[in-house]
């Protein structure tokens, strides 16, 4: 494996590339019956974004704890979990990027259709909201670290 260093980018680059493969693959299968894109929310973009910002917010707590700056003890059980939670979210992150990509695909496409264009923007705005969770688990993940001591060092 990656010997206990956690997500790579390389990794979630991999998993939104084959969910937007198979959902193309799907969205074509589907739009070739006469069918249209469904709608998007600009509130599912908001949501992901709220996402986001409450597992940064999650990982706050155990960086503090790592650098000696917390006033208060951390179970090490709630350390796993934001690191569980961070990982979720990042591959979460690139799964949606992938899945709204693909979308996006189809509807540049097809731009003449009525409604395509503002529903590109949507889709758009959902890409770059899956982006920043993958982003924001990432960076959660990187807080959660914990490097090994320095063997150098030893007394």
């Amino acid at each position: 494996m990656n010997e206990g260093l956690g997500l790579r980018w390389a990794q979630l680059a991999a998993t939104a590339l084959v969910v937007g493969a198979v959902s193309w693959i799907g969205w074509r299968i589907y739009l070739n019956t006469g069918a249209l894109l469904g709608p998007a929310s600009w509130v599912s973009s908001v949501l992901l974004l709220l996402m986001a910002v409450l597992v940064i917010g999650a990982g706050l707590p155990v960086r503090r704890f790592l650098r000696g700056e917390a006033t208060k003890p951390l179970s090490p059980i709630r350390a796993a979990r934001t690191l569980v939670l961070a990982q979720a979210a990042a591959l979460t992150g690139a799964g949606v990027l992938g899945w709204y990509a693909a979308q996006v695909a189809h509807a540049l496409a097809e731009l003449s259709l009525p409604g395509y264009r503002e529903l590109l923007w949507r889709l758009l705005a959902l890409c770059v909201s899956a982006a920043l969770l993958a982003v924001a688990g990432m960076v959660t993940q990187r807080m959660c670290r914990v490097d090994p001591p320095d063997r150098g060092q030893e007394a």
